[in-house]
């Protein structure tokens, strides 16, 4: 459930929520989706962190939706939403499709074309779940977590992953930064030193499991290789060790230490 302002959604002039009514959010696949929001639809996207609300138009897209902003005024939303500065970082976002409401996925970096006079310098993406991109047959991770945090199951689904995976979310908790992500599943970490010291960080290499998990196992490591891309300096390559534990075979698995192998 989440805490929308009916008329904030109904005056244009207001762009975020306000008074307390609550709206079922839907978590639905992108095939279902392709349809309600066709090429040339119009509809409202709602940023779930800040509750800053804009409006687009999809344009095309056969993976995911090409979305742009209508107008001049919802570009400037859109951008204070990435506090001034375009970015790649995905976030969680809600779509208003009349008196619909669906969970859903953005990041905010114009690219490619662009067709209205709405002074935002391409399109944009919006993801739902089971959308890829269009380098890829398979869901982007980043994107499937903030869908997951705007239909309110984040966290049942990061209690539901595999000891890899739980490396997997903590790599994208990192680069999102989100803290949503990473205060579930590590024991403790310093977050805002990461995140003033890190613009970027990408996945190279990740051991395989194989046999080290087992129903009763409740500590493991796993090695992985990053890109590690620092503000202000050149990036580089990292070896990580991800120490994982869980209390008991029935609890989620906690990143309980990440060391540096080597650079």
């Amino acid at each position: 459930m989440l805490m929308i302002c009916s008329e904030s959604v109904k005056a244009e002039s207001n762009d975020t929520w306000q008074s307390p009514i609550s709206f079922d959010i839907q978590l639905m696949s992108w095939k279902q989706i392709d349809s309600i929001i066709p090429r040339y639809s119009k509809f409202t996207i709602i940023d779930v962190e800040s509750g800053k609300l804009f409006h687009v138009q999809r344009r095309a897209g056969s993976q995911h939706a090409d979305v742009q902003p209508i107008t001049p005024k919802d570009t400037i939303i859109m951008k204070d939403i990435y506090n001034g500065k375009w970015s790649w970082k995905r976030r969680a976002i809600i779509i208003m499709v009349e008196d619909n409401w669906y969970a859903a996925s953005m990041h905010g970096m114009p690219h490619g074309a662009g067709a209205l006079n709405n002074q935002f310098p391409g399109h944009f993406c919006v993801h739902f779940l089971g959308s890829t991109t269009h380098k890829s047959d398979k869901m982007d991770f980043s994107h499937m977590l903030m869908v997951y945090k705007a239909a309110g199951e984040l966290e049942d689904h990061l209690n539901h992953l595999q000891p890899d995976e739980v490396v997997k979310a903590y790599i994208a908790g990192i680069k999102e930064q989100d803290t949503s992500i990473l205060e579930h599943i590590t024991i403790r970490e310093n977050w805002d030193q990461l995140f003033t010291s890190i613009e970027n960080i990408k996945l190279r290499e990740i051991d395989p499991l194989e046999h080290q998990v087992s129903i009763n196992t409740l500590q493991l490591d796993i090695k992985v290789e990053l890109d590690v891309y620092e503000k202000n300096n050149p990036s580089h390559r990292e070896k990580k060790n991800f120490q994982l534990i869980r209390y008991s075979p029935l609890e989620p698995w906690k990143i309980a230490e990440v060391t540096t192998l080597s650079k």
